[in-house]
C-alpha cells in the first residue's frame, strides 16, 4: 500500500458464495482468492430471506476455514433487503449475530434491493410508474432514508450494503439526497455502530456521502460485492471513490511525522 491508497482496500467486506443463488464460487474458493489478492480481511456474505434454512451449514463451513486461517481474518455476514418503510428486513427468525461465534454471523448487511414503500417492497419499475403518476422525488428519498435508519435501529451489528444503489434504477441520483438526509443517516450509523461499505459493483456511495460518514466517525469498509472469485478484492471504482479517505490518512501520517 502506498501513502496515496486508502488502507481499507486491504479488506473485502462483501463477497458472495454458492450459498447465494446468483453466485458461482464456494466459500473456500473465495478465501483462496482473497489470499491471492493479498487481503488481510474477508467478509463472506450471502443473500437470505425469511425462509432461508442454510445458515447453520454456512456458519459451519466458514468456522472451519477460520480455524485454519492464520494469514487472513475471515468474517461472515448475511444480506437482507428492506421490506417496507419501517426498515423491516427479510431475515430468518431467530438469526443471531456476534463476532467469532460458530453459530452466528458477524454482521447483517442492509440492502436496498427494492424500494421499501409503506405498502411493501416495490421493484424500481413500479417506482418509475408511481413517479409518472405524481409521486415526488423528495417523497421517494425521504422514505428510503427513513427505512435505512429504521433498519439500522432494528438490527445489531449492521452494515449498509451498496447504499443508494437503488437511486439510479428509479431515475434519481445521490444529488437528490439533501444535507439533512446525510446528517440523519450519519447520526444513525454512528449511534448504532453500523458500518458502511464502499461498493465496487455499484460504485456507491459517492464522495459526498463518504466524506460525511467519515466525518461522523462511521466505520467505512471496501467491498467488491463479488459473485465470482475472480473479483474478490479487485477494486478500481472503490479506489476512485475513496481518494478522500486516502488523502485524510496521508494528512494524518504527515502530521504525526511532524510531532
Amino acid at each position: 500500500m502506498t501513502i496515496s491508497t486508502w488502507a481499507g482496500l486491504a479488506g473485502d467486506h462483501h463477497v458472495h458464495s454458492t450459498f447465494s443463488d446468483d453466485a458461482e464460487s464456494t466459500v473456500a474458493e473465495n478465501v483462496a482468492a482473497a489470499r491471492q489478492a493479498g487481503l488481510n480481511q474477508l467478509r463472506l456474505v450471502d443473500h437470505v430471506r425469511a425462509s432461508t434454512t442454510w445458515i447453520p451449514e454456512f456458519c459451519g463451513q466458514t468456522a472451519a476455514l477460520r480455524s485454519t486461517a492464520h494469514d487472513i481474518t475471515i468474517l461472515t455476514g448475511v444480506e437482507a433487503k428492506m421490506l417496507d418503510a419501517t426498515g423491516r428486513l427479510d431475515l430468518p427468525s431467530g438469526l443471531r449475530t456476534g463476532s467469532n461465534r460458530p453459530d452466528r454471523v458477524d454482521r447483517v448487511l442492509i440492502a436496498d434491493h427494492q424500494y421499501p414503500s409503506p405498502a411493501g417492497p416495490w421493484p424500481p419499475s413500479r417506482v418509475l410508474d408511481e413517479r409518472a403518476a405524481g409521486l415526488s422525488s423528495a417523497a421517494i428519498v425521504d422514505t428510503l432514508v427513513g427505512a435505512m435508519i429504521g433498519a439500522m435501529a432494528a438490527v445489531e451489528h449492521a452494515q449498509l450494503a451498496h447504499p443508494f444503489s437503488l437511486l439510479p434504477k428509479m431515475g434519481l441520483t445521490e444529488d437528490d439526497l439533501l444535507a439533512e438526509h446525510l446528517s440523519a443517516l450519519c447520526a444513525a450509523a454512528s449511534a448504532h455502530g453500523t458500518w458502511v461499505e464502499i461498493n465496487e459493483k455499484w460504485a456507491c456511495p459517492g464522495p459526498r456521502a463518504i466524506e460525511a460518514f467519515a466525518a461522523a466517525g462511521v466505520t467505512l469498509v471496501a467491498s467488491s460485492d463479488s459473485h465470482h472469485r475472480r473479483d474478490v478484492g479487485r477494486y478500481q471504482r472503490v479506489i476512485d471513490l475513496s481518494r478522500c479517505l486516502a488523502d485524510a490518512e496521508a494528512d494524518d501520517t504527515l502530521s504525526a511525522g511532524r510531532r
